[in-house]
């Protein structure tokens, strides 16, 4: 009999408010649940509009606490109600001035896992994250959910390979990289990086993206969501590039151990060989 864990990922527009934003993604939780998905992830800071493009303090005021704010205590109530894990990433504040960018994880059954602090954080032209968020702290966390392991790496993350290598080494059975990733420079490597780093980490990787033009500077998000197995061939088609859409996937669980068997590529690692990688 198969290992089947069916996955689902959804890309959305920005609403205008945070509630309605809450709301919306409910209604898709609840749709991924009745077409059978048992664990679900949420674009980058999914309850608000990529604000990063502006450097305005009023935008660090939405930050909320985790697990005990609103936006993960509803989520808890929702885990609990459609019986799937869910990837929740929000804004959080954990006190005055220390302020994350950060994905809550949390159980089938509602129980609040932990969080993935975003480690690399971008200071360039449209992407002003330094001005509204502290470096992640968590390091590399697995969750043991429903579904099997988990991992979580947050949009420019996924340009580091060593947090790629963390998770597999800690047993990483999907990787979930919520973004908020625009038109322009680094488009071409949507198509590259994630399915490269679940070749090279032998998982799967489910990449988001959110989708439309937001309020802040002139961004096109392109959504483009999708999975990607550790053959690094995506499993089904990918999400439009314009529109809101939900994707679920079956992930064939007996894959991993297939090509572990024949890529081993965790046997034949060198760590020996690798100090000057972190070298100061």
């Amino acid at each position: 009999m198969a290992n089947i864990v069916r996955a689902a990922l959804v890309q959305t527009e920005w609403t205008g408010d945070k509630e309605s934003m809450v709301e919306k993604h409910v209604k898709y939780a609840k749709q991924a649940a009745e077409q059978g998905a048992k664990v679900m992830c949420f674009q980058e800071m999914f309850n608000a509009p990529y604000f990063c493009q502006v450097q305005e303090d009023e935008h660090k005021d939405t930050a909320e606490p985790i697990p005990d704010g609103p936006t993960t205590q509803r989520m808890i109530e929702v885990a609990k109600e459609t019986a799937m894990v869910l990837i929740v990433p929000i804004y959080e504040k954990e006190d005055e001035g220390f302020l994350y960018n950060t994905a809550a994880v949390i159980d089938a059954d509602g129980t609040y896992l932990g969080k993935y602090r975003k480690t690399h954080i971008p200071h360039v032209k449209g992407f002003w994250e330094k001005f509204y968020f502290r470096p992640g702290n968590t390091g590399y966390p697995i969750f043991d959910t429903a579904v099997g392991r988990i991992g979580v790496y947050i949009c420019y993350d996924r340009h580091f390979p060593e947090g790629w290598r963390a998770l597999g080494l800690a047993g990483a059975k999907i990787v979930f990289n919520p973004s908020a990733t625009s038109r322009g420079l680094s488009m071409y490597l949507w198509n590259l990086e994630q399915p490269a780093s679940a070749v090279a980490n032998e998982y799967f990787i489910g990449a988001i993206n959110r989708v439309g033009k937001e309020p802040y500077g002139d961004n096109d998000f392109y959504g483009s969501s999708y999975f990607v197995d550790p053959r690094g061939q995506f499993v089904g088609d990918q999400a439009s590039d314009t529109d809101e859409e939900l994707v679920i996937r079956d992930l064939d669980m007996d894959t991993l151990e297939e090509v572990r068997k024949v890529w081993a590529f965790y046997r034949d690692r060198r760590p020996d060989a690798y100090d000057a990688l972190v070298a100061p």
